[in-house]
């Protein structure tokens, strides 16, 4: 008996359509992964800082990593009227002496917030996700040119939060509502201690590269034998709204910030501008740029008025 030929199929066809599939697939890895560079680019700064487009960073059993809340800096800064005499109405606040302080001092602030629970099931009044933050600022004022006197702190603010945030999802417009509550001290014994706490609420609004907070608060009243500073609404405001702006290489910042009392017969306010300059102090910093008018640059100096101008470096986000 023969043997029967075996019919051998052509391995061409089979080898090309298998390429063509692999080519396929290929290319849109290419497009994926050029889709996904995309959306990175277009991470806009409420979205990066309130991590609105919820991006996973650890195991949501635990907390989240340290992120930016406020812009962190280190500058030299000179003021137009020191406040070598800090004063305040408040009962066990009176018989201040006058300090020996130079007009030019260092300045630095650092602040950061975690997230510590977040709902991104959240359907409820127009809000899709919801995150509970706890944050924490802290801003020095340092004499360190003043070396006759051996370089003193001349204050330091401490400022913990928690702030609830509702997002609402949207690429452009209205995009937050953050709802906290904090507290604010200057950790100093009498007759120099200033404190307060207050409960507040925040739009957060965003256009391209251009984003605005606006808060408004209520301070939680205190005992008027403990409190350190009754006047303070009157001078750091019952408001403020912050403007900033980045080009989309994110190589600079603008930020402008207002603070008012929001009081037509007595109006007193504050402004702030920060411009983080497109000059790279290595991988981690760049140049900062700063100047304050007003009342409240900082806690003991919170009914005292004065200009500042400073330079130095800020760090970028974490």
């Amino acid at each position: 008996a023969g043997i029967a030929p075996v019919e051998v199929s052509p391995a061409v066809p089979v080898r090309a359509e298998s390429e063509a599939v692999s080519a396929d697939r290929s290319a849109q890895g290419v497009l994926d992964v050029a889709a996904s560079g995309a959306v990175a680019t277009r991470r806009t700064y409420l979205t990066r800082v309130w991590n609105l487009d919820n991006r996973p960073h650890r195991d949501q059993s635990s907390l989240d990593r340290l992120q930016l809340h406020r812009q962190n800096y280190l500058i030299v800064r000179k003021s137009t009227n020191p406040n070598n005499l800090p004063t305040s109405p408040g009962i066990n606040n009176l018989g201040v002496t006058a300090n020996d302080i130079d007009a030019l001092e260092a300045k630095f602030r650092l602040s950061f917030k975690t997230s510590m629970y977040t709902n991104t099931d959240l359907d409820l009044g127009g809000f899709k996700t919801f995150r509970l933050w706890g944050a924490y600022t802290q801003q020095s004022s340092w004499q360190v040119f003043n070396t006759r006197n051996s370089s003193p702190f001349r204050e330091t603010n401490y400022e913990p939060e928690l702030i609830a945030a509702f997002a609402t999802g949207k690429e452009s417009g209205f995009k937050l509502l953050n709802l906290g509550l904090t507290h604010q001290s200057n950790g100093r014994p009498n007759p120099e201690s200033r404190s307060w706490n207050r409960v507040y609420a925040q739009g957060g609004w965003e256009w391209d590269n251009t984003s605005l907070l606006a808060r408004a608060w209520w301070r939680v009243p205190e005992n008027i034998l403990k409190d350190d500073n009754p006047d303070i609404v009157h001078y750091i405001g019952r408001a403020e709204v912050v403007a900033r702006w980045e080009p989309d290489d994110r190589s600079q910042a603008v930020l402008v910030a207002i603070r008012n009392n929001l009081n037509l017969n007595q109006n007193i306010g504050f402004v702030q501008v920060d411009w983080s300059l497109p000059v790279a102090l290595g991988t981690a910093a760049r140049m900062h740029a700063q100047f304050t008018s007003g009342y409240g640059e900082s806690l003991i100096d919170y009914n005292h008025r004065q200009n500042t101008f400073g330079l130095g470096f800020s760090f970028r986000e974490w």
